[in-house]
């Protein structure tokens, strides 16, 4: 029998065994970031937890392998830098013990600031730890409709299955909101003409880790044109184009204006050509993509063109000619609830306490922030199973502050959100013109409340 009717057999046993629904049991739906965090928070607390993921029986249209916790787009987990809110969020994630932190760091690829990863490395290393976990028990089958069982965390993420999409909108009693996410391509390293490319740091800060495409005036004036007019893959007739800012198609950047790139992500920032001392018109960042840097993140090129067009105008950028791509950008749709009409800030849904989300699908943008807000949904389930009041993670805390966002935000303009300083409360009272001087001290009052919250979590659990 092969490993598919293995996973058939399986799934149709642990159908059978499920008949009872048992009480102290906790049900997971998507084995996402946010799906592997709460499922170890809680069986790390001693919960007995089904997590339902549906690959590698039905796939999706951006996902490759039936792992856990697989990246779709970017292998970049954001910023690492204290200064940064994405940096923030992580030393927050680290103090409530983040099981895809921890494996991010053991496959981490050189990135400068970022902490990026090499993809299939890290699912595997993800989905080996959960395996690990005696009180988890995953099934791979499709969840179709919301389980009878509670508490049930649903973190079906930004790619949700139409069956399960339909019984979410049942639920909520009203339709999803939706973006598109552009993913970017991604080229060989040995097929790039290194004699046009020179190798630096991102912005100019950090380690020589990108490899960076300088343009000419001229140079970039064609390269525009040719974009803004090049062929794109068509939506369909009954969906509305809409896009989520921080994850903008390269193409809808430039349709802005013909200098929207050059001062937006092609901006040579901190930047200039080894030999001459001049700085770039504009200039194209590499990144890399696995850690012998044998393949190559085309930074900012989230796109919708089509593939012949890819191939034309990307090869238009000085050191590309000839480029070799592994993987074509991509557009999928993203589905969200309206998570200010739905949720609590323990991210309970008010209708049904014992429903909780977590990840993309509440609303929240990128890879550590869905992953966090798992976290917290994994802490609010134990807490329920414990027959104890859940308990919210302060707001002058990153966590707490996106968790307040998705909850509080106006619902009839509801958007993605980063994680970032602005969200944070600002010192009453008190204005610090000193931007890098606000940061360090909201990030010390964030740091101190996590630990107190931390504390009261060990305590009661």
């Amino acid at each position: 029998m092969d490993r598919e009717g293995r996973l058939r057999l399986e799934q149709t046993m642990m159908r059978d065994d499920r008949q009872r629904v048992e009480s102290d049991r906790l049900i997971v739906i998507g084995g996402g970031l946010a799906g592997v965090e709460a499922s170890f928070q809680a069986a790390r607390r001693g919960i007995r937890v089904d997590l339902v993921e549906m690959r590698p029986i039905e796939m999706t249209p951006a996902h490759e392998t039936g792992y856990l916790a697989e990246l779709v787009c970017s292998n970049s987990l954001g910023s690492i830098l204290d200064d940064t809110g994405a940096g923030l969020l992580k030393r927050e994630m680290s103090m409530l013990g983040s099981i895809t932190l921890k494996c991010a760091y053991a496959c981490r690829v050189p990135a400068g600031s970022a902490l990026a990863v090499e993809r299939k490395s890290f699912a595997r290393l993800v989905t080996e730890e959960i395996e690990s976990q005696g009180n988890i028990r995953i099934i791979h089958e499709e969840a179709r409709e919301i389980p009878a069982g509670r508490p049930v965390i649903i973190s079906s993420g930004p790619l949700t299955s139409p069956a399960l999409a339909k019984a979410i909108a049942a639920l909520t009693g009203q339709e999803h909101l939706y973006f598109y996410d552009a993913v970017a391509p991604i080229i060989t390293r040995e097929s790039i003409d290194e004699s046009k490319v020179f190798w630096a740091a991102r912005y100019g800060k950090g380690d020589a880790d990108y490899a960076n495409c300088p343009m000419t005036e001229k140079e970039y004036e064609r390269f525009w044109t040719n974009l803004i007019e090049a062929e794109v893959v068509p939506t369909r007739e009954f969906e509305e184009l809409s896009l989520f800012e921080g994850c903008m198609p390269i193409e809808e950047i430039a349709r802005r204006g013909k200098q929207a790139l050059a001062f937006g992500p092609l901006r040579p920032a901190g930047l200039t050509i080894p030999g001459t001392g001049e700085r770039p018109y504009a200039v194209v960042q590499l990144r890399r993509e696995d850690p012998e840097g044998n393949l190559l993140n085309m930074v900012g090129f989230q796109t919708r063109l089509t593939w012949p067009e890819q191939r034309r105008v990307f090869r238009m950028i000085p050191g590309l000619e000839n480029a070799e791509f592994v993987r074509y950008g991509v557009m999928h749709r993203n589905t969200f609830i309206n998570s200010p009409m739905i949720l609590l800030p323990t991210l309970q849904t008010r209708a049904d306490p014992g429903i909780l989300f977590a990840g993309q699908v509440i609303g929240v943008e990128g890879y550590m922030e869905s992953a966090a807000m798992g976290i917290l949904a994994g802490i609010t389930a134990s807490f329920l199973l414990r027959e104890k009041e859940p308990v919210a993670p302060p707001r002058e805390t990153m966590i707490g502050a996106l968790s307040h966002y998705v909850v509080s935000a106006d619902p009839t303009s509801f958007q993605p959100m980063n994680a970032n300083f602005g969200i944070l409360p600002q010192f009453a009272g008190r204005r610090l013109r000193n931007k890098k001087e606000r940061r360090r001290l909201l990030a010390e009052r964030a740091l101190s409340a996590m630990r107190n919250f931390a504390e009261v979590i060990d305590c009661v659990l």
